[in-house]
């Protein structure tokens, strides 16, 4: 699995500021955000339910990355999609940084990695939910 996620009842908005807030608690920053319903809405015409995706960076830990593998930003940042399901729950899934950051063969990327993944499985298990792996 290149993910993990969990799935909360509220509104997109609460759910994706709480968010915010807990990735705040673990060092995170949103350096992006792509509203992917209202980019559809433009540009094809399709309505969907709401969706984003949130670029979550840690500073220091990208820069330790940086400075392993100057091409890590390829891989950077980590991406969070806030989403509404059919029943109305909203889902908050996570990139799995082990994952993703086993393509580079380098022991620094993965043991940076693994501390990522630590800090977002925090994130994810603050909010509450109900957690999916």
């Amino acid at each position: 699995m290149y993910s993990f996620s969990t799935r909360l009842n509220g509104t997109m908005e609460e759910i994706e500021l709480q968010l915010i807030d807990a990735l705040k608690v673990e060092g995170f920053g949103i350096l992006t955000e792509i509203n992917v319903q209202t980019t559809l809405k433009e540009k094809l015409g399709i309505v969907r339910r709401p969706y984003k995706i949130l670029g979550a960076c840690n500073p220091p830990l990208a820069n330790q990355a940086i400075e392993a593998d100057s091409d890590i930003g390829l891989l950077l940042p980590c991406n969070v999609v806030v989403r509404e399901e059919e029943d109305g729950s909203i889902r908050v899934a996570f990139m799995d940084p082990a994952t993703v950051l086993a393509l580079v063969d380098s022991d620094t990327i993965h043991k940076l990695a693994d501390e990522v993944r630590t800090r977002l499985l925090r994130v994810r298990d603050s909010m509450g939910g109900s957690m999916i792996d």
